[in-house]
């Protein structure tokens, strides 16, 4: 495995990033002494799966539009 250290690794952050991409993995050194592997990550990211709120109601209620009288009023200028 290559080791690098710091300096190298933070100017050549890009290139050796696109080669963990492609499964290599490199040591970080710092005055000689290894300190982190650079490896690839697993794919965090769920799939969205469609369909999952199907269970849920599918319409809102009869009512839900409906203006309420005491907010009408203020409207109005009838509620204080």
């Amino acid at each position: 495995m290559e080791q690098y250290n710091i300096h190298e690794a933070k100017t050549h952050l890009s290139r050796l990033l696109a080669r963990v991409e492609a499964g290599e993995e490199f040591i970080i050194s710092r005055a000689g002494r290894p300190v982190a592997r650079l490896s690839g990550a697993e794919q965090l990211a769920v799939k969205r799966q469609p369909g999952g709120w199907k269970h849920l109601p599918a319409g809102n209620d009869d009512d839900f539009d409906a203006l309420d009288e005491d907010i009408a009023a203020m409207f109005d200028g009838g509620h204080t």
